[in-house]
């Protein structure tokens, strides 16, 4: 089959690779403080609404505070003294927690104290500012204040109730954090839209919802491109919350069609399809076919789903790609027959869409369901890796490792797109092709003029491998775990010494040894084979970063017989290995000196040490 352009890009030099994890990540948290202040708090845009303007702290307490920060950060003789210091500090703080709230440093050192300070301290500084809740909401520090302030409800809902029993002197009853937590709904269902389309206050609404719910999301993990919903921590809380959580939900639902389509006001709305499908999952599965009807019914010109325009765009996508997170099995059917049937070779080769593709293969746990999908998507291949979207080609073969489905047939494919399966003779170099994401012709160096018709492979000594690819070693991980990956690992066995070196001593490649090594679908006799040929470049591995891990994982699995040749090796510069920076941990971990000089006392302890992880190992699998 002749390349068009794109495929002819692929086939010349290595494209940029894309997973989700790669994908850029949104604005989780409101930007990071600037010298600069706001100099006009009055201004409805980013800056703050048209309120009174925020007081500043003094040039003394600004010097206090900083004090209280360093003091802070020191290790305290005893929990009592940290108590009483903590208890000062806030009588200082008095009168002056708005403008503390919105200081640049002197915000830091309020949540500093916040995170140590007891029910009645954090509602004595929360009662002041919710008189200026979107003064302080808004605001590039205040927001961090908040949030703070938020995220100790899970810490401190049992002290409040100790307190509010013990703290009874007839007077006016303080505020409860509860009562405080219902003040910020109430301030923020009013003016539900514009909190949700500020930078700062849609940080405070997703802040909101977590603490409603009970449920403390990672948002870390989640920039890490971590699969599935990934929660912190989960806590019980009032029905008085869950109601509150309850009317948010409708309240997107109104102007559904902005919380899908704005930039800031979408991450307000993938917070709650989140927090919704840990604590009610019928609530989270309305608003998902409420974001989905809305989409879908837009006017397009043109054939197939509306849906299809918005899976192009960054904002959008992100949102559906959400919704199919969390969809369930029957959900993510009907949308993809709706919607992603005989879409997804298009949307595959979209650099925008190709996520959302790699979602949907993730979020499906159904072999039926799978088969569609590659079936579909099996035969364009070659497309998307010349488009570079290797996200897809290795969520495709995690799916099929994690559904035991269609292995034999991705790698059929995957020979066929790398132009390696005919004739036969080549298939033999699959795995140098899949590591440098490189065809054969590219890697081999053949003049274009004779790609049309394929050549018998010819071993060519002076080809070699010259660097491992973050993808490719992903892609042949997922391979090794294949029931049968016969294919690849006769290319493996048949490559060069040299070229096992170059993919040991590479960070992604080493990888590719730890699987190889613990992969059950590998036989000893297999694994032997093209461990042998490491051997040959042992003490060039064993003063290398990353080889000398692969080294002596391959050390911890070896036979005796295997691990005497290896030392044996090894010592012929033992001098060297022990002057050597990384080398030195190898020596001394394989005990080489005492192979030189007890060489029968070092094979019983070998013995007995193989002993051992083979026990321990049975224990594991039983």
């Amino acid at each position: 089959m002749t390349m068009g352009v794109d495929r002819k890009k692929f086939a010349g030099k290595k494209r940029p690779q894309h997973d989700v994890k790669d994908r850029p990540p949104q604005e989780e948290r409101p930007p990071k403080r600037q010298k600069k202040e706001d100099k006009k708090p009055g201004d409805q845009g980013k800056k703050g609404p048209a309120e009174k303007p925020v007081p500043r702290l003094d040039p003394k307490s600004v010097g206090y505070f900083r004090r209280v920060g360093d003091t802070l950060k020191e290790k305290f003789e005893s929990d009592e003294d940290r108590v009483l210091f903590v208890r000062n500090v806030f009588n200082e703080v008095k009168e002056k927690e708005l403008a503390l709230a919105t200081d640049m440093s002197g915000s830091i050192v309020l949540q500093k104290l916040l995170s140590v300070a007891s029910s009645s301290q954090l509602c004595q500084v929360l009662d002041v500012l919710s008189k200026s809740w979107q003064i302080v909401c808004w605001h590039r520090s205040g927001a961090h204040v908040v949030e703070t302030a938020l995220l100790q409800y899970e810490r401190l809902q049992n002290q409040a109730t100790e307190e509010e029993e013990e703290e009874d002197d007839g007077g006016d009853p303080p505020s409860s954090l509860e009562d405080l937590i219902m003040s910020l709904c109430t301030e923020v269902k009013a003016k539900f839209l514009p909190y949700n389309q500020n930078t700062h206050g849609s940080f405070i609404v997703r802040t909101l919802l977590q603490v409603l719910s009970g449920t403390i999301l990672n948002q870390e993990a989640a920039k890490k491109g971590t699969q599935g919903v990934t929660v912190k921590s989960e806590f019980e809380v009032p029905p008085s919350f869950l109601q509150q959580l309850q009317e948010i939900r409708g309240l997107f639902r109104g102007p559904i069609g902005v919380f899908a389509t704005h930039k800031v006001a979408s991450l307000g709305l993938q917070t709650a399809l989140q927090v919704l499908h840990r604590k009610s999952p019928a609530m989270c599965s309305e608003l998902c076919d409420d974001v989905i009807t809305y989409l879908s019914s837009r006017t397009v010109s043109g054939e197939g789903s509306a849906l299809m325009v918005f899976l192009k765009d960054e904002t959008s996508s992100r949102v559906l790609e959400k919704i199919l997170e969390i969809s369930d099995r029957k959900q993510l059917r009907r949308l993809f027959k709706a919607h992603f049937r005989e879409q997804l070779h298009l949307l595959a080769t979209h650099p925008i869409a190709n996520y959302t593709v790699q979602r949907l293969i993730r979020a499906n746990k159904s072999k039926k369901l799978f088969s569609e999908l590659f079936e579909e998507l099996s035969p364009t291949l070659e497309d998307i890796l010349a488009k570079g979207h290797m996200g897809v080609i290795t969520t495709l073969a995690e799916a099929c490792k994690r559904l035991e489905s269609h292995q034999t047939e991705l790698i059929t494919h995957l020979m066929k797109a790398f132009h390696c399966a005919k004739p036969s003779s080549r298939r033999v170099t699959c795995v140098p092709l899949f590591l440098s994401l490189l065809t054969y012709e590219t890697y081999y160096k053949i003049p274009e003029e004779e790609e049309e018709e394929p050549t018998e492979h010819k071993d060519n000594p002076d080809i070699k491998l010259q660097s491992v690819n973050y993808h490719g070693s992903v892609l042949l991980q997922h391979i090794l775990h294949f029931e049968s990956p016969a294919p690849v690992l006769h290319s493996l066995g048949n490559m060069a010494a040299g070229d096992l070196h170059t993919v040991a001593c590479s960070q992604a490649g080493s990888h590719i040894f730890d699987t190889f090594i613990s992969s059950d679908s590998i036989t000893e006799k297999q694994k032997k084979k093209v461990l042998k040929k490491l051997r040959t470049n042992c003490v060039e591995m064993a003063c290398d970063k990353f080889g000398s891990r692969v080294l002596d994982r391959a050390w911890n699995a070896s036979t005796l017989g295997v691990k005497v040749e290896i030392a044996e090796k090894l010592v012929e510069r033992l001098r060297e290995l022990q002057n050597h920076p990384i080398g030195h941990h190898i020596a001394r971990n394989f005990a080489l000196t005492h192979f030189v000089q007890r060489r029968k006392d070092w094979e019983e302890h070998q013995q007995a040490e193989n002993k051992r992880r083979k026990m321990f190992a049975d224990i594991l699998g039983e």
